[in-house]
């Protein structure tokens, strides 16, 4: 017989920040303030994307950060409250599976 655990649901959000001073800031905010239990800060990514009617090419620094759903909107706000971006990235994909252990620390890591 198989045990399914009710857990939380984990999701991973990207965000991409121009410079890799800011992704800190904003990694530190966000553990700070409980909203992530973890973020990866992955520089040197090359962005093509479309603002304002034109093609526009960067490179930017991505975070992978790892929550819970019921963290996303106060997540989702602190980081519009402090990015530098006018129209910031931020995509939460849920996490189709999780081990046990790591879904632990999250929940234990994120929230009030």
């Amino acid at each position: 017989m198989v045990k399914i655990r009710a857990m939380p649901e984990a999701i991973v959000v990207f965000c991409t920040c121009p410079d890799e001073e800011s992704a800190v800031r904003l990694a530190k905010g966000l553990l700070e303030g409980r909203a992530a239990a973890c973020v990866n800060v992955l520089p040197g990514i090359r962005s093509i994307y479309r603002w304002q009617g034109a093609l526009t090419e960067d490179t930017e620094v991505l975070m992978v950060i790892k929550s819970l759903a019921s963290c996303f909107e106060e997540l989702e706000s602190w980081l519009l409250a402090h990015h530098p971006y006018e129209v910031p990235e931020i995509v939460a994909l849920p996490a189709s599976a999780v081990s046990a252990d790591y879904m632990a620390w999250i929940e234990s890591s994120v929230g009030k």
